[in-house]
């Protein structure tokens, strides 16, 4: 994994009514503070990538839909510089996904259905000074290939 990346795997408790989960707890030690919670749907097929923050630590969860997610590690230092991590999140595969600054991401709906993302925050956005630096989505430097492989 690409250092300081974390993945909680999170626990339904199912019954004959239906389940509960929880996503995040204050003693889970995810987040070095809480800036923001924020809901995003996304269509099958697209593609919304790449990005990166230089202040604010993302803790991301899909609760519907299932998404590809692809982390760049993009900080200068690190043990893991240059690395790619893949990720198969959502809600036939939950997990709560810490990417820190500094480490690219983005994700590709899979399947027919609509993928849901509930995100948290270290920082508030700020519309004035937006900790958001972009990188296209097939950007040479990451190389990553965004197609399904039919094996």
């Amino acid at each position: 994994m690409i250092e300081g990346v974390y993945l909680k795997k999170l626990i339904r408790h199912s019954d004959d009514r239906g389940f509960f989960m929880e996503i995040l707890r204050d003693d889970d030690g995810l987040l070095s503070r809480f800036g923001q919670a924020s809901l995003s749907k996304s269509y099958p097929g697209v593609i919304k990538a790449f990005h990166y923050h230089e202040r604010q630590d993302d803790l991301w969860f899909f609760p519907n839909g299932n998404a590809q997610v692809v982390l760049y590690d993009l900080r200068v230092g690190s043990k893991t510089v240059g690395q790619t991590d893949v990720y198969y999140l959502g809600e036939d595969n939950p997990g709560l996904l810490m990417i820190p600054k500094g480490v690219a991401h983005g994700y590709r709906v899979l399947g027919n259905t609509p993928a849901t993302i509930v995100y948290f925050t270290t920082e508030s956005y700020q519309k004035e000074n937006p900790d958001e630096l972009r990188i296209e989505w097939n950007d040479p430097k990451i190389g990553f290939d965004w197609t399904t492989a039919n094996k």
